[in-house]
């Protein structure tokens, strides 16, 4: 017997998948669950394949949790009362796929998806830390970048958990307050998307990007949109410009946090005889730690010309070169030589993938600081690293986004 994506199914929950979503098994066939908990018996709604695929010859199925039968010990009234497993899913915001456990849980659970990533792709021997509190409370108020959304019918809010439907709320709980308050006092807006920052001043940054928004023209036929607004960020004493629009942790500890981590795993590598270099620089954050560490040559790379101006703006003080390169491009015009100190690679989401991995490993580098905001990703790369004679000699796993499924981790790599 087969089910259809209309089918409403019993399952017993037996893991966490990377990515938010659960674990559980019918009929043989792997079924990831949403607002589930290991150990939990839940009646969840079979999710329809997208057009065009067969449910019944997929090899995993999608379902949302409507019912649980019986709750694990760690299930907690949601953070997000408007995401609760009681409304229908089609209602439930996304962005706190883990606001129904409490919080020591969650970081075990993020623990073991860490755990099950390097098992898989990073070599066996290495043992997943402990993901630690960056503070106390009860995961409420961090957030310092929201995006929100305004449908045709000017609905503003974000959208429903894996979906473009808009959906409104009354509350955002993992907002800092005054951005809460700022999007809570949206209304009559044109259809589009909706940014709203905090940076380090506490004044709301709202900025609009409407769907009929067109870019002035210029001569030529080029077109141009207006700088975006330069704000502020701090780092213990140090200032950094970025773009309103530009990168930065949303946690307002995060930059803080991981400063300090790679400053840490990193103190007695940087050689003040030796060329070091931050990879995926931005806006100049880890080539500031590698001059603090005692580092006179740095080199700080990014692709976005904007960040790598701000970046030799932030560094100026210390001399360091600030290039606007692709980083594999980069690297592809860089020899070893024994010249080569620390390494700070800090990649998106998707991680630094093999060709890159292989170009830091021809620079010959003392020692390796990767920056992770994905476990699979960085545990692919580090049994690129592990292939080609690199040690993981430290892992630290940071909870630096309450009630979600992200974490960061920080790995020192060396020869």
């Amino acid at each position: 017997m087969t089910s259809s994506p209309a089918d409403v199914l019993e399952l017993d929950i037996t893991g966490i998948a990377h990515g938010g979503t659960f674990i559980a098994r019918h009929e043989g066939r792997v079924v990831f669950v949403s607002d589930a908990i290991p150990g939990e018996r839940v009646r969840a709604r079979l999710i329809a394949p997208q057009e065009g695929a067969d449910a019944d010859t997929r090899s995993f199925w999608r379902a949302e949790t409507i019912e649980v039968l019986e709750a694990s010990e760690h299930r907690r009234p949601h953070i997000w009362a408007e995401a609760d497993v009681s409304r229908d899913p089609a209602d439930r915001p996304g962005g706190a796929d883990l606001g129904h456990i409490d919080l020591d849980h969650q970081r075990e659970l993020k623990r073991r998806v860490l755990t099950e990533a390097l098992d898989r792709f990073a070599g066996k021997g290495l043992v997943a830390p402990e993901i630690e509190a960056v503070e106390s409370g009860d995961g409420r108020g961090w957030r310092t970048r929201v995006t929100l959304h305004v449908d045709d019918a000017g609905v503003v809010g974000p959208y429903a958990s894996r979906s473009h439907r808009v959906v409104p709320v009354t509350s955002y709980p993992l907002a800092r307050p005054a951005i809460a308050a700022a999007a809570l006092a949206l209304q009559g807006e044109a259809p589009g998307r909706i940014e709203l920052v905090e940076p380090a001043d506490g004044t709301v940054r709202v900025i609009r990007r409407e769907e009929t928004e067109r870019a002035p023209r210029v001569q030529r036929g080029f077109r141009k949109r207006p700088a975006p607004e330069v704000i502020q960020e701090m780092v213990n004493d140090r200032r950094f410009d970025v773009d309103s629009t530009g990168f930065w942790q949303v946690h307002p500890r995060a930059a803080s946090v991981l400063d300090a981590a790679v400053y840490g795993i990193l103190d007695g590598h940087v050689d003040e005889e030796k060329t070091h270099f931050d990879l995926y620089g931005g806006v100049g954050l880890f080539a500031a730690t590698l001059a603090d560490l005692g580092g006179t040559d740095i080199v700080t790379v990014e692709s976005s010309a904007r960040a790598t101006q701000h970046a030799a703006a932030n560094l100026a003080p210390l001399e360091i070169d600030a290039v606007t390169a692709r980083v594999d491009r980069f690297l592809a015009t860089r020899k070893g030589g024994g010249r080569a100190g620390a390494v700070v690679l800090d990649p998106p989401r998707a991680g630094a993938g093999r060709q890159v991995v292989e170009a830091i490993h021809g620079l010959a580098p003392d020692a390796i600081a990767y920056v992770a905001c994905d476990p699979v990703a960085l545990a692919r790369d580090l049994g690129t690293f592990r292939t080609l004679g690199w040690n993981v000699d430290r892992l630290r796993g940071f909870d630096l986004f309450p009630h979600s499924h992200h974490f960061e981790v920080v790995a020192l790599l060396t020869r």
